[in-house]
């Protein structure tokens, strides 16, 4: 539900800002973009955030003309933020009043009305931020970036530095200080944090939206690259095997142990997706050759 509030807020500020004729670009428009969420930091805390891919531009509404940014950037990041934050607490106060709203066993002993308009109050007092900007190394840098991440749970196997005494060691960046450090947490305190990151099930975590979105993408990029002089379009993925995919996108090679970096995978049997009762009961095993 929250989470929702998140895509439908931020949607809906970037929308009304293209289809503003009264902006700095003195024309409205339909603006296309896709919406990724991210809800860990590198302590594996909760930290909800989307990150946002925008053309630099967007189309009029004759669909007939690109409406190019200005001066590197595309809407003022002060207004976004409050623009944003206004949409957000409308539909959080919206959703308080049609009594969804989970509140906290501590703040269970009084009036939920109460409750939520102290929360209201202080996210009002606060100053969103909201960042825009265009990217350093280009938008091809941008989608590689992302696309290694679109898929990845909270923490890899390579972060886990030692699991024993009932206490797991893993290592994360301090941005702040550009360092590479280490934190110990008891096991369940981990697994609380690990589990704060799964999302409910058929939830969309890559959404996309105005002429990106999946019901018009296809004559919506086209209308763009026509307006762009780009007709061409762009060379189809060649097929590669899931090994050589996942090495280009990560620099890992998934059939090579990550411990001794020498053995490597053998496929020896392929498992029906159900497998009934008995099935390993019924294998030869022993005929598996050994490949360690």
């Amino acid at each position: 539900m929250m989470l929702n509030i998140l895509f439908n807020s931020v949607s809906e500020t970037l929308k009304e800002f293209a289809d503003d004729p009264r902006t700095r670009y003195r024309e409205g428009g339909t603006i296309g973009f896709t919406a990724i969420l991210h809800t860990w930091d590198q302590k594996l805390c909760d930290h909800f955030h989307l990150h946002c891919v925008i053309p630099a531009g967007y189309l009029s509404h004759d669909g007939n003309r690109w409406i190019h940014s200005k001066k590197k950037f595309l809407f003022p990041v002060k207004a976004l933020s409050r623009v944003f934050r206004g949409k957000f607490l409308e539909q959080l106060e919206a959703t308080h009043h049609d009594n969804v709203l989970t509140y906290p066993e501590k703040n269970k002993t009084g009036h939920a009305g109460v409750h939520f308009q102290k929360l209201r109050k202080r996210l009002l007092s606060k100053n969103w931020v909201v960042y825009s900007k265009q990217p350093f190394g280009g938008p091809k840098q941008v989608l590689d970036y992302l696309g290694r991440y679109t898929h990845r749970v909270a923490i890899s196997n390579n972060r886990i530095l030692n699991i024993e005494n009932n206490a797991v060691t893993f290592s994360y960046t301090d941005r702040k200080r550009s360092k590479k450090r280490s934190i110990m947490l008891k096991s369940n305190e981990f697994i609380r944090r690990f589990f704060l990151h799964a999302l409910p099930k058929k939830f969309m975590r890559i959404r996309h939206f105005g002429f990106l979105a999946n019901r018009c993408k296809k004559l919506g990029l086209k209308r763009c690259r026509l307006i762009l002089g780009q007709v061409e379009l762009c060379e189809e993925t060649q097929n590669v095997s899931t090994k050589d995919l996942m090495l280009k996108l990560t620099g890992l090679n998934i059939f090579q142990c990550p411990f001794c970096r020498t053995g490597k995978l053998e496929k020896s049997l392929k498992i029906p997706k159900y497998a009934g009762p008995g099935f390993f009961e019924r294998l030869n095993l022993t005929s598996i050759p050994d490949t360690s």
